[in-house]
């Protein structure tokens, strides 16, 4: 066990929060390890550390740098955990349950409720010998190009995931984020193509964060859309920037982005009501968001934010005999009037196998 995570290790036995992370495409690991086990909320965007926030918007903590161990590693390239590759078990009762939600789904958007919206189930899976360190590095070696993390603190549990999703990036006045939805299993011959249907839920993430962003930026840039790998899956993406007209406008523009319609629908209160009403379980931290908050903790500097959205998690239980835990995975896709239920049932399959992999 590498020095880190021998301090990670006694500061989960201790009941004391963390954020340990390793950004897309990067050879260094990150930590904060909080003092004590205070839970501290966002106020301002003065205020830095690392920040991890609800699907709802309502829960937001902050692991503070001010009260906070800050020790950055260099991944170490000889540890690698070799997999099997898990089946996927297809549970009748499961895929009858959420192809029927589906189903309510698209019946809503063809009665004009609402164009878009995203709707999820969760999934436990059993783990023997549960391991940070050996779960990490293996969220690491196998989605370079996500954000890897894990994070703790008592009065939330421990999270895990690798998300293919930026949410925000902030550079001094520029701001960064990107357009995600579309999703199927990466092909053999590197040779994707998109139905309408894809393209079509994409197009109405792009619009939804252009239009949100307008009255706060200026300078607004928009690329092509163009397939993302993450994993074993194919996204479609759309990279936007633009320039804050004031950087005391962030806490607007985060309010009016999330959730965007990639991880909620459109329109966005409409879609999240009939998700809260509909889904039949808490989402919690699942498609909120996460990362760091007024701080690069690589170069320190300050006004830098970067954020992405919490895809491809789970939350971890230990259980009483301290060896084996139960992991909660959350999985969902983006519908549309074009969806069919069996269909997206098998792309949540698809999603699952992400964190399979890594257990």
């Amino acid at each position: 066990m590498s020095e880190l995570f021998n301090k990670i290790k006694v500061q989960f036995e201790n009941n004391l929060p963390f954020a340990v992370y390793c950004k897309p495409s990067s050879n260094r690991i990150i930590a904060l390890l909080q003092h004590d086990n205070s839970y501290q909320k966002v106020s301002k965007t003065n205020t830095s550390g690392f920040i991890f926030t609800s699907f709802d918007g309502k829960s937001s903590c902050l692991i503070p740098k001010n009260n906070s161990n800050v020790i950055v590693e260099i991944v170490d390239d000889s540890t690698f955990f070799l997999q099997k590759n898990r089946r996927n078990e297809i549970d009748d009762e499961v895929k009858r349950n959420y192809e029927n939600l589906i189903q309510k789904g698209i019946d809503a958007i063809k009665n004009n409720e609402f164009e878009k919206v995203v709707l999820s189930r969760k999934e436990k899976v059993a783990i023997r010998k549960f391991d940070i360190e050996t779960t990490f590095y293996n969220l690491i070696q196998n989605y370079e190009t996500a954000f890897k993390y894990c994070f703790y603190h008592p009065e939330i549990g421990l999270w895990m995931g690798a998300s293919p999703e930026q949410f925000l990036k902030v550079d001094n006045d520029v701001i960064k984020t990107v357009a995600l939805a579309g999703t199927q299993l990466f092909p053999e011959n590197n040779k994707v193509s998109w139905k309408e249907k894809e393209t079509q839920e994409q197009q109405i993430v792009t619009d939804f964060i252009v239009k949100s962003l307008q009255k706060y930026v200026t300078n607004v840039s928009v690329s092509s859309p163009f397939t993302q790998r993450a994993g074993n899956l194919a996204h479609i993406k759309t990279d936007i920037e633009a320039k804050i007209t004031n950087i005391f406008d962030l806490d607007k523009i985060i309010e009016s982005l999330h959730p965007t319609p990639a991880v909620c629908g459109f329109p966005k209160e409409i879609a999240k009501k009939f998700i809260i009403e509909n889904e039949g379980y808490d989402r919690e931290f699942y498609t909120g968001f996460m990362g760091e908050w007024n701080k690069n903790f690589l170069t320190w500097e300050d006004l830098k934010f970067d954020l992405f959205v919490n895809l491809r998690c789970m939350k971890i239980e230990l259980l009483p005999n301290g060896e084996m835990a139960e992991a909660t995975l959350f999985i969902g896709g983006g519908i549309t009037k074009d969806s069919i239920p069996e269909n997206e049932y098998l792309e949540t399959v698809n999603k699952s196998m992400t964190m399979k992999k890594v257990l």
